[in-house]
């Protein structure tokens, strides 16, 4: 096959519509829009627009609360750390915010990071996170580590 030999499947592409090209063509003259009217001149309607009567978008009712203070937080989880241990990625005297980012344990900040319990974990870690869910601070205190926070 060559680039010369390449051509669209059939039906794939379609001819434009010619309008304005005589009375025979079937869409001469107006073009296909009728005989004056809003919706025959350029520009058309306003989007949402519902000549006078009101808009779907404000029938509907408004709800629910935006928090404009929420944090984002890029959540690690323990088996995750304790297989970055394992591979010799992470140390486990002291695992940082930096030091996650730098190992691709996690691949952005966001609002800081969040240490939640799912897995488990085997080495004693010392660790410094935005925020942690109490049972995987349980879960490192079991094993014999610490859980410290930044921020």
């Amino acid at each position: 096959m060559k680039l010369n030999e390449i051509k669209d499947n059939e039906g794939a592409t379609k001819n434009r519509k010619r309008v304005g090209r005589g009375i025979g063509s079937g869409k001469g003259k107006t073009c296909g829009l009728g005989h004056k009217g809003q919706k025959a001149r350029s520009g058309g309607a306003k989007l949402g627009f519902e000549g006078g009567q009101m808009p779907l978008y404000r029938q509907l009712p408004k709800h629910g609360f935006k928090n404009p203070f929420a944090k984002t937080y890029a959540v690690v989880n323990l088996d995750t750390i304790q297989k970055a241990i394992d591979a010799g990625k992470l140390d486990a005297k002291s695992i940082t915010i930096d030091s996650l980012l730098s190992s691709n344990v996690v691949s952005k900040k966001l609002d800081g990071i969040r240490l939640l319990a799912r897995g488990a974990v085997t080495s004693s870690i010392n660790i410094i996170v935005s925020s942690a869910s109490k049972s995987a601070v349980e879960a490192v205190e079991k094993a014999g580590g610490k859980v410290s926070y930044a921020e």
